[in-house]
This record gives C-alpha cells, structure tokens and sequence, in this order.
C-alpha cells in the first residue's frame, strides 16, 4: 500500500508563536503537496508573512509541529541552515546586493555556501537567468533594473538552488501597478512547471487563476480554506466574506 503522505512536501500541524503577549499563530494547520501552489490571503496582521518565516525556520514555533519532505524539522536538533538549503525564501523587498552583478546576486550562495565551483555557479544562473527572461541583464547591476526585473532576479537566485518548495512573502507589493503583472507570469510559468508553493498576496485575480488551495488567515487561525471558487468565489464564512469585499471596493 503506498503511503499518501509520500506526495506531502509540508506540513504543519497546531503551529502557534507569539511575540511577547500578541499571539501571532493560533494553531494553524497547513498541507502542501508537490507540485501544488497555495496561496494564502488575508489582512495584514493576520498572521501570513510570520508562517512564510516559521516554515524557513527563521522564527522559532512556540507550540506545534512543521514536517518538511518527512522530516519534524522543529526538533531542536535539526540544521536549520540545511533545511533552508532546500528551500527559496523569496521577500517583498528584493535583497539585492548592489555593487554585484545581477549574475553575481544569483549564484553568490551558489559559490559561497554550497561551494559550487565558479564555472557551474555561472552555468547555472545564466540558465536560470534565461528561464526568468532576464538573460541579456546577466552583466547589468540591480540598480539598472526595473522593480519587476529586481524581484524576477530574486526569484531567480531562490530558484538556482532548485529547492523543493518556494516560499513567496507578498513578492508584488512593493512594485508598481504596471510591474505585479511580469512577476505575477513569472509564477504563474513556475506553477505551469510543477514547482511548489506557498505565497501571500492581494491579487485575488492572480490567487484565482493559479492556485490550488486558497486559506483565509484572521487573528492568526485557518478561518477557511479550499479551491479558490470555493473560498474567493463563495465563501462560507462571514469573516471571509468581509475580507474579500474589502478587496474588492
């Protein structure tokens, strides 16, 4: 009998975390299967970014457990460094290093902490250069980009590591209107390629089209989760509801 939790890249079960007195996770239950692209939604505050970073292991669960391809990785005992290696945290502000090259930004962990030789540093994120449509910009420094090639060079360097799940922290909203649509592709060709995913974002139209699963996070709980016709076209509970309205207007 094949076991169904084979296909699970994560998981997370009861996860809470609090900063001080403001309790920022309540219990949130989450599945991720391969291939899939979940998206959450919800006001800011409501606990979506802090989940982005409790499954980087960037903050520390106070409660609950995280499985990560089979692995409890909130054991105290686990490498978090090694764990995020096979991970591509992606934030809403590009990160970029100035005074390197956009080639240079995109296998600089390549080189510098998996110790992959120069020549295959460069290969790979020529090629991974060219797979966001960025390959001519390989020489050019970041700040001769636009904020959508920026965020598409961050992608980039998150993916050249070929990680098995992509974490994507609202990657649009620090850009103009007119550049969230060449990121939003970019995605939207990632998910088409099978890659797996959780991201945050406020384009409902975006979170429609692609994703899987949509949750609905409020004050820190799973308020409702389903396919987005279930959650963004019909939504069942009132807090939802309003959220999405609010969207809208």
């Amino acid at each position: 009998m094949s076991d169904p939790t084979a296909n699970t890249v994560l998981e997370m079960s009861g996860v809470r975390k609090a900063f001080g007195s403001n309790v920022v996770l309540s219990g949130v239950d989450l599945t991720v299967g391969r291939g899939e692209c979940v998206v959450l939604i919800g006001a800011s505050g409501s606990g979506k970014s802090t989940l982005l970073r409790c499954a980087n292991l960037l903050e520390t669960v106070d409660d609950g457990v995280i499985t990560f391809e089979g692995e409890d990785i909130t054991d105290p005992r686990v490498d978090g460094d090694r764990v995020r290696s096979r991970m591509g945290l992606v934030f809403q502000a590009y990160n970029l290093f100035p005074h390197l090259s956009v080639l240079g930004n995109v296998t600089l962990a390549l080189r510098k902490v998996q110790g992959v030789a120069p020549a295959e540093a460069e290969s790979r994120g020529l090629a991974m250069l060219d797979r966001v449509g960025l390959a001519e910009k390989a020489r050019a420094r970041p700040d001769d980009l636009s904020g959508g090639q920026q965020q598409r060079v961050a992608i980039a360097r998150a993916l050249v590591a070929n990680p098995q799940l992509m974490l994507l922290d609202e990657v649009t909203s620090a850009l103009d209107p007119e550049l969230v649509g060449e990121v939003l592709d970019l995605l939207s060709d990632l998910k088409g390629e099978g890659v797996t995913m959780v991201l945050n974002t406020h384009e409902m139209g975006f979170a429609r089209d692609v994703a899987d699963t949509v949750c609905f996070l409020h004050d820190g709980v799973v308020h409702e989760t389903g396919t987005p016709a279930q959650v963004i076209d019909a939504p069942q509970q009132e807090r939802t509801r309003a959220f999405l309205s609010r969207i809208r207007a």
